[in-house]
């Protein structure tokens, strides 16, 4: 039996675009961590140093599975595929995972000095994503 879907508006691609474009930008980051230079690492104040070198696994495991996740929900999405919303909800879990360990087990906003704009935007974009994905399902987008 062949499932037939709807067709989508224009917005979807453009939405999935942004998407898969945001993960990407989410996939750089972690190989930028994860392989960080000597001579980057060395440039990092003294706690940022011992963050990075002290990361346990697990984390450096939900970051991969986080932003991984999120790649192939955006691709399942541009297919029109149903596992996009497992995908982004496998991603959301990840991302919450990381950044409980980030802000409450580590409070990195101290030790680094930066800011909360960029996780309350991956939060914020990742609950989108899962939000944006069900709806599409929901209208018979996805199949």
């Amino acid at each position: 039996m062949k499932t037939t879907s709807i067709r989508p508006s224009q917005n979807f691609y453009l939405i999935c675009s942004l998407a898969l474009l945001w993960n990407l930008i989410g996939v750089v980051a972690y190989l930028g961590q994860t392989f960080m230079e000597q001579k980057t690492l060395l440039s990092l104040s003294k706690s940022e140093q011992y963050y990075f070198t002290n990361m346990p696994a697990w984390v450096t495991a939900v970051f991969a599975t986080a932003v991984f996740s999120g790649v192939f929900g955006s691709i399942g999405m541009f297919l029109k595929k149903k596992i996009a919303k497992l995908l982004y909800s496998i991603s959301i879990v990840s991302l919450l995972a990381q950044q409980v360990y980030n802000f409450i087990i580590q409070d990195f906003i101290t030790i680094s000095g930066r800011e909360l704009f960029l996780p309350l935007s991956t939060i914020i974009i990742g609950f989108f994503l899962l939000w944006y994905s069900n709806k599409m399902s929901a209208k018979g987008v996805l199949n």
